[in-house]
């Protein structure tokens, strides 16, 4: 039998699975994530731990290029989570349907019985 929060979310997924499934939507939403992820890498270029490799980038450092890997960095990690996510109330959702029908065809077995 299905627990009132399972008909919940089967309601509420029913009615919003399309819009979350939307790639601007997704970035839109998990753009604060890509933006922590691209400032530590940002943080972590700038502070200079590695020596030889902070010769090597500061002999053809070109801070557009820095700019533009944080941005793809960040917009990647954004719609991939939010994809994940996506996927992951997607297999919740098909897990609870099924479960709904064979509920739902045991009831109707019983019933002709």
């Amino acid at each position: 039998m299905l627990s009132d929060d399972e008909k919940r979310f089967i309601l509420y997924w029913e009615k919003n699975r399309e819009k979350e499934k939307r790639v601007f939507r997704q970035l839109m939403i998990g753009l604060p994530i890509g933006v922590l992820f691209g400032i530590a890498i940002a943080i972590n270029f700038s502070l200079g731990w590695y020596k030889r490799a902070q010769y090597v980038a500061n002999s053809k450092f070109n801070p557009v290029i820095l700019v533009i890997a944080v941005f793809c960095i960040a917009a990647f990690v954004a719609i991939f989570s939010k994809r994940h996510k996506w996927e992951m109330n997607e297999q919740r959702y098909l897990e609870f349907k099924a479960k709904r029908d064979k509920e739902e065809t045991n009831e109707a077995a019983k019933a002709t019985e």
